[in-house]
């Protein structure tokens, strides 16, 4: 597929609305997710969940990597590009998790929501790609959106927001390094170095926040880890079933779970200046998505071939998923897969 704007005519129309049915499924889930996040931070510090989500997400991580049949060590063939996205995953779980804690959940998800931007810019640096004007204009009002959430001397900024920004940078910056070293690297690499970092640094840490967790807390931490993977295989079969350019957009409907969430659960009316700045954010990133499908050349499509979600350091990372799951993960002079079934996959080519 030549990138010429023709993806999402590659996939029936039926096949596009069970791919955006999926999708939908996976982030209503992953929204679920954030709300046990939410509900924990209230009691405990970010570094502690950090530590017990990871502790529960090793039995599932075990059990992928029994499938994993290809010849190998777990050395990084790119250790500095590794060290650096296993850095950028461990600060963006934890800067997260604690934005969610301290944050409404609408305005953590609108300032998140700023990732794919990020993504287009550092593209440029890192992947060598070329972004056109329109692109950037688009990128360049999103951060715009962004000042409209935030309002700068209207309103106290508060170290969650400050938590929220440091996620979206470092969650693109890991997402775009994925998108350079993953056809190089091994799944399991990719999968393990983040989730031992974080289980080592928040071990280490742990002494100085630990409180005493009741069975039904604990409880709490092992459905994070199964909504976790859940989410990430329902967003496979979204990717599998429907074209990028319809799946990738379905992220922005957790805002609205993210409204009713916080309605319900903890009694949050987002500000209308929330409102509006979400509603910038989303449309910039929806913009960047549909311009990036009709881009003449295949690989300038860093948004689309990009996965960004934040909890990859604590959960199986939905492309390692993938490979995994499907044991696709021969050594590299096994023949890939027909262009047309990767040209639906970002997440797929990332890796």
């Amino acid at each position: 597929m030549a990138g010429d704007g023709s993806e999402i005519r590659l996939r029936a129309p039926a096949a596009n609305t069970r791919g955006a049915t999926f999708a939908l499924l996976a982030f209503a889930v992953y929204s679920t997710h954030d709300v046990v996040v939410k509900l924990l931070g209230g009691v405990y510090s970010p570094i502690q969940i950090v530590f017990f989500a990871n502790l529960f997400g090793f039995p599932i991580v075990t059990l992928m990597l029994m499938r994993d049949r290809s010849d190998g060590n777990l050395r990084p063939r790119h250790p500095y590009w590794t060290a650096l996205r296993t850095a950028a995953t461990v600060v963006s779980t934890t800067c997260v998790f604690y934005a969610f804690s301290v944050l409404p959940m609408a305005q953590t998800y609108a300032l998140i929501f700023a990732a794919p931007l990020l993504i287009t810019i550092l593209a440029i640096p890192v992947l060598g790609e070329t972004v056109g004007w329109r692109r950037m204009a688009a990128v360049f009002v999103g951060l715009l959106g962004v000042l409209v959430v935030l309002r700068p001397g209207s309103t106290d900024l508060t170290a969650g927001h400050a938590a929220a920004l440091v996620a979206a940078v470092c969650s693109a910056t890991a997402a775009v390094i994925v998108r350079k070293i993953g056809r190089d690297e091994r799944s399991a690499v990719l999968l393990l170095y983040p989730m031992v970092a974080n289980f080592v640094i928040m071990g280490c840490l742990l002494a100085f926040v630990y409180r005493p967790m009741p069975a039904i807390h604990i409880g709490g931490l092992a459905t994070m880890a199964l909504l976790g993977f859940c989410g990430g295989l329902l967003q496979i079969a979204a990717y599998r079933s429907g074209s990028a350019v319809v799946v990738a957009p379905m992220q922005y409907s957790q805002i609205l779970w993210a409204v009713l969430y916080g309605a319900l659960i903890f009694g949050e009316t987002p500000t209308l200046s929330t409102g509006i700045g979400a509603a910038i954010i989303i449309a910039s990133g929806i913009y960047v998505v549909f311009r990036e499908d009709r881009t003449d050349t295949r690989t300038q499509r860093p948004v689309l071939r990009t996965q960004t979600r934040y909890v990859m350091g604590t959960l199986p990372r939905l492309s390692a998923i993938r490979r995994l799951w499907r044991r696709d993960v021969a050594p590299a002079a096994r023949p890939r897969a027909s262009a047309p079934r990767k040209a639906v996959a970002p997440t797929g080519q990332a890796h």
